[in-house]
């Protein structure tokens, strides 16, 4: 099973996310991760699509992707040419004799602290999915009371593959 990294220029419309998404349950297709925002032009906006599946699957994929009327362009992103980012925040128990382990923790990923009450410490961490994991590792000592990801998303390195809309 292979992964693969899909990086969509959409109509910033309504319904685009639906027919996208619709597509890939339509025909069995997994989103591993999908995250969505507008461009610098905000006519359009960027879907980040993760997915696996074998190479005819993900092929496929970028067929049937190609043929929505929304989808103004696609790029399979190479891993080893593109930047890739999650964001992650975790909110920890963390009682005060704590706080210094936790803090610790934090400093190593440099994450940010974003929070803190009497109970709790909330940070927020940038990073690929090997880093983001290998911080969850690190805190698996301590009670993670919520934790929500946001995500792949990611770009093509350099500018000599920048597509450019002319309307």
């Amino acid at each position: 099973m292979q992964k693969r990294i899909i990086s969509l220029l959409v109509d910033n419309t309504s319904g685009v996310l639906s027919r996208v998404s619709g597509l890939f349950s339509r025909r069995g297709y997994n989103i591993d991760s999908l995250t969505v925002g507008v461009t610098a032009d905000t006519r359009y906006s960027r879907m980040t699509v993760a997915c696996s599946g074998d190479e005819l699957i993900l092929e496929q994929i970028v067929k049937q992707l190609a043929k929505l009327v929304d989808v103004r362009d696609i790029k399979v992103l190479a891993r080893d040419n593109s930047v890739v980012r999650e964001l992650l925040l975790a909110k920890i128990a963390a009682k005060p004799s704590e706080r210094q382990g936790v803090i610790a923790v934090a400093d190593i990923f440099r994450a940010k602290i974003v929070d803190v009450t009497p109970e709790s410490i909330t940070m927020e961490l940038t990073g690929n999915k090997s880093k983001l994991e290998a911080f969850l590792r690190l805190l698996a000592d301590y009670e993670i009371l919520e934790l929500a990801r946001t995500g792949i998303t990611a770009l093509s390195r350099g500018s000599e593959d920048v597509t450019v809309l002319d309307d």
